[in-house]
């Protein structure tokens, strides 16, 4: 049983990036240095409040605090539990190394409103932190959808015609989410009597009919399967590709799909639970859904030139391995999905600091364009590399540590449809990623241009998270004690122990 200690830390963790917006903007594009120093330092305090936590949470504490009571029983609050920690190490963290690139980024590329694009930065990382602490589905709505609104500028940030098309798709997208699980939340409100967060769910014992209660889980899925990358709904972030690299790994990585995901972790274990998605047999319909999203999305990811684009397809696939292991609803199942997580996070943003260092360093976007290019940026490509063999499972890197817990999972629900289509996908992940490193190191094209690496404020970012995937692979309770958190998480859920 986790003892609850009331505690500011969570808020603190949520207001430090909202405190640094008018300092960002007061700055201005007259005094950049002063502007992202107050980046820096929101990101670093942020990290460091977020880490104050992580002892006594481990031990079985957690931390709440309620920031306001609404009516009885109706309140927004915060509670920083395992599952929450798990997000906020890796949005927390990697909010870090991404300011440092992104100020290479937004240099070396030129790009205009930086100060803009800073300010709806740190917005979109205080809101992702209140997801992540999130106690009940009110206060989980409402950073939910802040985070929405505040990643919107960041996609429209170029302004061409299509980024504003990308735009307006995200919107059109994630707005209609949005009323669907607000409407789930209420219909969850008025049949359980409570909106907290409880693992294993809430709604057990419920007067609602078996039918209702599909109704209502297909309204949350619609509701945060939307940034979760789910297909058919899916189809805003390849179009969300047009805005500046940072925001892609924000989008791919830290924030916004794994909002997403993060949101199915809560919906299944902790707003419905194990035993009632076994009764009403949704758990097994997601996670056809999960299967059919990763095995089609690796498919198209093969079809892609544009580099980004194929990360996109990437990522798409990648989350609903998550949304498979929380389907699933193992011990095994979701200490890989939630593992996954995080690792995949370390993974995509590599690849993505790598493809925004070709970029600014080449301008080059497409991969047929690329030949030859990891002789000319070696630190780069070869974290492309690590990034790239982590995602397609190779023992040694993260990526394949998360996939064993799945495929354990697949197995202990005795499902080895699932079980071969995860080694599809990684068999998929490889004819994708490996040609465009063997192109990089092992063709020769004499007429690549000469210019050697991007700006070390982004070379070094990248080349800390590919280490991070090398030792979170070979020690992955190492530092952030992602398997002990995971662990915790998967026995408070289902009850089970690896």
């Amino acid at each position: 049983m986790e003892a609850a200690t009331e505690s500011i830390r969570p808020f603190l963790a949520i207001i430090v990036s909202m405190l640094a917006i008018p300092l960002i903007v007061a700055s201005g594009e007259k005094r950049p240095n002063l502007r992202e120093a107050w980046t820096l330092i929101a990101a670093t305090i942020k990290a460091g409040l977020v880490f104050s936590m992580l002892p006594a949470v481990l031990a079985g504490e957690t931390f709440t605090c309620r920031l306001l009571e609404i009516s009885p029983g109706v309140a927004l609050e915060l509670e920083a539990d395992p599952l929450g920690m798990i997000f906020a190490i890796v949005a927390s963290t990697l909010w870090l190394l991404t300011s440092f690139y992104s100020i290479g980024y937004v240099r070396g590329a030129g790009e205009h409103k930086q100060t803009r694009y800073f300010a709806s930065f740190a917005l979109c990382l205080s809101a992702t932190i209140g997801i992540s602490f999130a106690a009940n589905l009110l206060t989980f709505f409402v950073f939910f959808e802040t985070l929405t609104l505040a990643t919107y500028p960041l996609v429209l940030h170029k302004e061409t015609e299509e980024a504003k098309a990308g735009a307006r798709k995200y919107l059109c997208y994630t707005l209609p989410a949005g009323l669907a699980l607000l409407t789930a939340i209420a219909i969850t409100w008025g049949l359980a009597g409570t909106m907290d967060f409880r693992a294993g769910g809430i709604l057990n014992g419920s007067m609602a009919t078996t039918g209702q209660l599909r109704i209502l889980f297909v309204l949350f899925i619609l509701g945060v399967g939307v940034k979760a990358g789910l297909m058919p709904i899916h189809s805003w972030l390849p179009a969300a590709m047009v805005a500046p690299t940072p925001v892609s790994a924000l989008l791919h990585a830290v924030a916004v799909v794994k909002a997403g995901v993060f949101g199915v972790l809560r919906v299944t274990g902790f707003v419905f639970g194990p035993e009632l998605l076994g009764d009403l047999g949704t758990g097994t319909a997601l996670a056809w859904i999960a299967g059919i999203t990763l095995t089609m999305a690796s498919l198209l990811a093969m079809k892609q030139d544009n580099l980004k684009r194929r990360l996109a397809y990437s990522t798409v696939g990648h989350l609903s391995y998550i949304v498979l292991g929380a389907a699933l609803i193992n011990a095994w199942s979701w200490t890989g999905a939630t593992l996954h997580l995080m690792f995949h996070a370390t993974m995509k943003i590599t690849l993505f600091f790598c493809a925004g260092a070709i970029y600014v360093r080449t301008h080059k976007v497409n991969i047929s364009d690329m030949v030859g290019i990891g002789r000319q940026m070696p630190f780069t490509m070869t974290a492309f590399a690590i990034g790239s063999l982590g995602l397609a499972g190779i023992p040694g890197i993260n990526g394949f540590v998360s996939k064993w817990g799945l495929a354990s999972g697949a197995v202990a629900a005795e499902q080895p449809i699932f079980l071969g289509l995860l080694v599809l996908s990684g068999i998929l992940n490889a004819a994708y990623f490996f040609p465009i490193v063997h192109q990089a190191f092992f063709k020769q094209n004499d007429a690549f241009p000469r210019l050697g690496e991007a700006s070390p404020l982004m070379v070094a970012p990248l080349c800390v998270t590919a280490a991070l995937s090398l030792l979170l692979g070979v020690a992955p309770n190492i530092g952030i004690h992602a398997w002990e958190l995971a662990n915790l998480t998967a026995r408070a859920v289902t009850g089970g122990a690896i």
